[in-house]
């Protein structure tokens, strides 16, 4: 009974150290990631940062691609529900684009190498988001093109598709953080004001799309 009980501990131990390990290699993946790109980044300084040698990092993940894949969907697999749940409660388009533009911003504020992952990983495979597709939790437009439907039908909001309104909502919330150095070029900003500014577009943003499409 001991030695059952013994080794229950040792496993559960085990567990925890692998956890740990595999956290401390996916922080260390999107701080590399994030400052040289995918193809900048290289396996050994990965694993300098995680703290363990290269082969525990090829015990783990193969190839950088698969440690790429990895840190992507570990991060999109937190704000791919979010935005999900938002576009198919029961709340208003109005509201939804409220909460949808407010969601996505404070996230990338906390991620921001998000937005440019989605754009590399893009341009060099663009079969990725495939994958990501078949991920549970993926935003689904059915209900959001329905409500602009019959908000367009009732006189709510002026005629729209909603695919054209959802690439404005992600267009005006995308583009700011993808190109966040001609940002800061042109409005001559640090990055402390940067910051603040994007805050403040989690306002801006949905007024701005809300007031083009209201109907007064």
């Amino acid at each position: 009974m001991l030695t059952k009980w013994l080794n229950y501990i040792v496993e559960k131990m085990e567990k925890v150290k692998d956890d740990n390990t595999e956290e401390q290699i996916l922080d260390a993946a999107k701080t590399v990631f994030q400052s040289k790109g995918m193809d900048g980044a290289r396996m050994q300084e990965i694993a300098d940062k995680a703290g363990i040698n290269k082969a525990m990092l090829h015990y783990y993940y193969r190839n950088k691609q698969l440690l790429f894949e990895a840190v992507f969907k570990n991060a999109f697999s937190l704000l791919a529900p979010q935005l999900n749940a938002i576009l198919n409660d029961d709340s208003s388009i109005e509201e939804k684009i409220k909460n949808f533009t407010s969601n996505y911003i404070s996230f990338v504020i906390k991620h921001p190498y998000l937005p440019n992952f989605i754009i590399q990983e893009l341009n060099r495979n663009q079969d990725f988001v495939l994958k990501l597709k078949e991920n549970k939790g993926f935003p689904n437009l059915d209900k959001f093109k329905k409500q602009v439907d019959t908000e367009v039908e009732n006189g709510i909001i002026k005629p729209i598709s909603a695919e054209q309104l959802f690439i404005n909502i992600l267009a005006l919330n995308i583009f700011p953080f993808v190109a966040k150095p001609l940002v800061m070029a042109l409005t001559n900003t640090n990055d402390k004001t940067y910051k603040n500014l994007m805050e403040e577009r989690q306002i801006e943003v949905s007024n701005f799309i809300i007031h083009s499409i209201k109907n007064t």
